[in-house]
């Protein structure tokens, strides 16, 4: 479980296909602090520690991640949002976090405001989910607010913090990012549909 607070970012440092797994290492100052088989989320996908080394640690994805994650858009030397999983004697800074993606959006407007940003994201709204005005979204790992919430979209405001210490900075228009949505929410959507 996680917050969507993002600790760091890494750097994608290589990337190796096997079959039709993807193998990611990344470089980031908690790489050497975590243990084979620990869980972080990378951009929200809650992945395993499989080694680590030299201040790097690999994670892989199968092939059912790679086609439901943005994880397969990955390229070298491109930053990650990590995030280790939630400790329980901690304070819930963000909000319920799982790390298993629902699926991607794409962005489709930026803006640069008076001393924040704002974006807006598309996505398929025929696989059921949705958001909320004012509710709680995952974009990329990051725990945010929806601002502004219709069928299949939806907007976050950014504040200068988040901006500069996640990699919000490199979306623009056209580029897809993972979603998770609030876990109250998904369940409440699914009880009303039965």
């Amino acid at each position: 479980m996680f917050t969507g607070i993002i600790e760091t970012l890494g750097t994608i440092s290589n990337l190796q296909r096997e079959q039709g797994n993807l193998h990611i290492t990344v470089e980031s100052a908690i790489s050497n602090e975590l243990k084979i088989d620990q869980s972080v989320a990378h951009n929200g996908v809650c992945l395993t520690v499989v080694s680590v080394a030299d201040g790097k640690h690999t994670v892989t994805a199968i092939e059912e991640t790679l086609n439901k994650t943005s994880l397969g858009h990955l390229k070298l030397h491109e930053p990650v949002n990590l995030e280790r999983c939630m400790q329980m004697n901690a304070r819930l800074d963000g909000h319920i976090v799982q790390g298993h993606v629902d699926q991607t959006a794409v962005c489709t407007q930026f803006k640069e405001l008076d001393g924040s940003w704002e974006y807006t994201f598309e996505y398929d709204a025929a696989l059921g989910n949705v958001t909320v005005e004012k509710g709680s979204i995952c974009v990329n790992g990051i725990s945010l607010t929806v601002v502004n919430s219709q069928v299949n979209s939806f907007s976050v405001a950014i504040i200068p913090y988040t901006y500069q210490h996640t990699n919000l900075h490199n979306v623009r228009q056209g580029s897809v990012v993972n979603l998770e949505f609030d876990i109250i929410g998904k369940y409440v959507a699914r009880l009303m549909q039965r």
